[in-house]
């Protein structure tokens, strides 16, 4: 069963950082995009970093300069380090991969399940 399994998720005060990571497992060929999305109450999912397989990355406005988001694709891993956390980061922050199966196969979108992120005092 393919999955992405994030974690590192929790409370911190303004100002603290805290580190997500999302695992993909199951029988994967390829992973190309990887990404951190984040959807705060009663607001859209918004992008919040990306990375691709070979390293490029993009940020939101809001985030540049704070997060670092990174890959180990030895491991199927990405990071978003998050520093200098501010109330607004507060949301539900979701992992996405583009996965293929094969040779041929096209990439397919993947989500995790969601952590919280709450910043508060």
């Amino acid at each position: 069963q393919v999955q992405l399994v994030e974690s590192g998720g929790g409370l911190v005060q303004p100002g603290g950082s805290l580190r997500l990571s999302c695992v993909a497992s199951g029988s994967i060929f390829d992973i190309g995009d990887m990404g951190w999305y984040r959807q705060a109450p009663g607001k859209q999912r918004e992008l919040v970093a990306e990375i691709t397989s070979g390293g490029s990355t993009n940020y939101t406005d809001s985030v540049k300069g704070r997060f670092t988001i990174s890959r180990d694709n030895a491991k199927n891993t990405v990071y978003l380090q998050m520093n200098s956390l501010k109330p607004e980061d507060t949301a539900v922050y979701y992992c996405h991969a583009d996965l293929s199966f094969g040779v041929i196969s096209l990439p397919v979108d993947y989500w995790g399940q969601g952590t919280q992120v709450t910043v508060s005092s």
